[in-house]
């Protein structure tokens, strides 16, 4: 560059210094930083509905700008035993799935990984530690739906197993649903997946032959195909999440996570029309009187509403002001978005876009934990990517070992599991029978 251009950069205002811009962008991002507010309304039927509400999370312990919340659903059935140690315990497996040190965007990118592993660990622990805890018989029927949402800033990631469903409520007034609903009777690719791994999807037979109810899972009798717990149907029936992440536009948004108690009553669209205009307290008890009103109390009924709210936020107006006619350009919609566009992301927030930044709900490990170096930590140690307890070089076993589906697969390639975690990866995909008993739970 030669000493005019410089110049050129002292003279006119439209030149700034790239250390000057990160260091306005940086101010900017923590001036923008959106407002989160929730509320909580539940009814009780049988006493199986468990949530769990944390906003005080921190990525850094002691730096307060690295907050982020926490929201969970969790639907048991067939008793609460499961639903009880996966609240208790799920978070924590899932922040000890993370590599320490990372910046916020690395760990935005890692957190779909570790919710995976910590789903897993959670159902693994709970076969393990459970019947101590939970002394009844009904610990090993016991599970539960889970359905766990965080929001860090603008961006929200949402795992989930089971029907306990989370939506999306934008400024543009569409409404999108951020899980995918694990019931045999409306997802053909899990009844596919069940069966291709040993179970049986068939209705419940009575004297004479009939059939009757929804689709189930056999032995066993569960109508869902992903849950924590339930150790009598069999290890087909997986704990491997769905995982959703977005970011939301600086217009901000709300969240309507709620058991199927909610869902069996209203469609998404309803649930979310009905308690528009509502501050988050609020919300949750329309919403959970809505159902009631359309449906009776036939099951347990929680909601839980966030509003992730943008910092120049005024009141919302009030159910009976119309609203304003929306420009076409803020339409809500998806759209792929690569993590470096940091340019193209600053525009479509202008617009009021929502940024699908990640989606994947296979259930085969390998495929979700993927690939990673082998070299070991500093102890020389290598560690299981599920329970993550340390395994010396000889005892860890690829995650990719012994895979029949890819031509590409490198069994010395990490990550690496430990025995216990590799025996609960074949008995998923149905690669050694797992102990079951039939009895119909849900």
């Amino acid at each position: 560059m030669t000493s005019g251009d410089g110049r050129r950069h002292h003279d006119h205002g439209d030149f700034v210094p790239l250390a000057a811009l990160l260091r306005r962008e940086m101010k900017s991002e923590k001036m923008e930083k959106p407002t989160v507010k929730y509320g909580v309304a539940a009814q009780s039927r049988k006493g199986e509905d468990y949530y769990l509400v944390k906003t005080d999370c921190q990525r850094v312990s002691g730096n307060p700008s690295s907050t982020f919340s926490v929201f969970a659903i969790f639907d048991g059935h067939n008793g609460n035993a499961a639903a009880i140690y996966t609240k208790e315990h799920l978070l924590n497996h899932v922040l000890g799935a993370l590599p320490r040190g990372l910046g916020r965007e690395e760990w935005l990118q890692a957190l779909p990984r570790a919710l995976v592993s910590g789903f897993v660990k959670a159902d693994k622990e709970f076969q393990r530690k459970g019947k101590p805890v939970f002394p009844s018989v009904l610990w090993e029927t016991s599970g539960t739906t889970a359905t766990f949402v965080i929001v860090d800033g603008w961006t929200v990631t949402v795992a989930c197993v089971g029907d306990s469903r989370c939506i999306l409520d934008t400024q543009g007034g569409a409404v999108s649903t951020l899980t995918v609903d694990h019931r045999l009777e409306e997802n053909v690719e899990e009844r596919e997946r069940v069966t291709a791994s040993g179970g049986e999807v068939g209705r419940l037979s009575i004297v004479g032959g009939a059939e009757i109810g929804p689709l189930r899972c056999w032995p066993g009798g569960l109508c869902l195909s992903r849950s924590i717990g339930d150790m009598d149907v069999g290890e087909f029936i997986v704990p491997i999440p769905h995982v959703k992440q977005v970011k939301l536009s600086n217009a901000g948004g709300r969240l309507v996570i709620a058991s199927d108690g909610i869902w069996d009553a209203l469609p998404s669209e309803t649930a979310a029309k009905s308690c528009r205009g509502l501050p988050a307290e609020l919300a949750a008890k329309q919403v959970v009187k809505e159902a009631l009103r359309t449906r009776g109390l036939k099951d347990d009924t929680t909601c839980i509403v966030v509003d992730i709210i943008p910092p120049d936020y005024s009141a919302p107006p009030s159910p009976s002001t119309p609203p304003k006619k929306q420009n076409k350009l803020k339409a809500f919609f998806f759209r792929k978005k690569s993590r470096d566009s940091a340019k193209l992301s600053r525009k479509l927030s202008a617009v009021n876009i929502v940024e699908e930044l990640f989606e994947e709900g296979s259930a085969m490990l390998a495929e979700r934990l993927g690939h990673e170096s082998t070299v070991p930590s500093t102890t020389g140690l290598f560690t299981c990517a599920v329970c993550q307890i340390d395994l010396a070089p000889s005892e860890g076993i690829s995650v990719h070992a012994g895979s029949i589906f890819s031509t590409s697969s490198k069994p010395w390639e990490g990550p690496f599991l430990c025995a216990d975690c590799r025996n609960k990866k074949d008995a998923m995909e149905g690669k050694r029978p797992s102990g079951v008993k039939s009895s119909l739970i849900y």
